[in-house]
């Protein structure tokens, strides 16, 4: 006796069932593709402690004041003995690099894939690249012990926030978050004071949270303050904390 075999359906790609099926396989190999990027990023990063944040526009001109005098926060950072992160591209984050680079300290670039604005600088002994927007946004977070923030557009004004309302909400340790170029600021503070304040979606404390200093001696200083009580090694308890960014 014959046995006749059941013609095997051919997959349509057409289908929706069949397309539902093809992304979900996507989403699961893309996780573990975020999981590499995180891995290799921990495992290059972990050595540049203690170090610094810088955020600012990748628009500023070389020739801006906004872009010297990011230089000369950075130099001397590094020479402090802070490791300078930056965005890795142009405007404010090569003037970070830069004024980093020739220190003793290591000038750092956390690159970004971008259809524009996004080309790397070339003043970086780390140079780290990234795919994912969030994972970079999440080392800027994991290693610095200050957060210096230059004049910027929507990608600051977005690093910024997130640094405040992870160390309000207590999600990080509490570091410095100091805004540099107080004419460029001073226009949202007052709207946070006036507003956030006033209607009650912040407490009055959490203005503590933000410093403004314009003198580059004074924020190598400002950093130092914070951490000569408590000291730049982290708790167990604080180490816990980092780990659940």
């Amino acid at each position: 006796m014959s046995v006749t075999k059941k013609p095997q359906k051919v997959p349509n790609i057409c289908d929706p069932d069949t397309q539902g099926v093809h992304q979900t396989g996507q989403e699961s190999w893309r996780a573990f593709e975020i999981m590499a990027e995180f891995v290799e990023a921990t495992e290059r990063l972990k050595a540049i402690t203690p170090a610094v944040s810088i955020f600012g526009s990748a628009r500023t001109p070389v020739d801006h004041p906004y872009y010297k005098l990011t230089e000369e926060v950075a130099r001397l950072l590094s020479e402090s003995g802070f490791s300078v992160i930056s965005g890795g591209g142009p405007g404010i984050m090569e003037a970070a690099n830069k004024g980093a680079y020739p220190g003793p300290s290591p000038s750092v670039g956390l690159n970004i894939e971008l259809p524009h604005e996004q080309t790397r600088n070339p003043y970086q002994d780390i140079s780290q690249n990234f795919k994912h927007f969030f994972m970079r946004k999440v080392m800027f977070v994991k290693y610095a012990n200050a957060y210096v923030v230059m004049p910027g557009g929507f990608g600051t004004l977005d690093e910024v926030m997130e640094a405040v309302t992870l160390v309000q909400t207590g999600k990080t340790i509490k570091i410095p978050i100091i805004l540099v170029c107080e004419p460029f600021w001073r226009g949202l503070l007052d709207w946070i004071k006036t507003t956030l304040v006033n209607e009650k979606m912040i407490a009055p404390e959490d203005l503590d949270l933000i410093q403004v200093i314009d003198e580059p001696a004074k924020i190598v200083e400002a950093i130092f303050k914070h951490y000569e009580a408590r000291g730049f090694k982290l708790s167990a308890e604080e180490e816990r904390v980092q780990l659940y960014l």
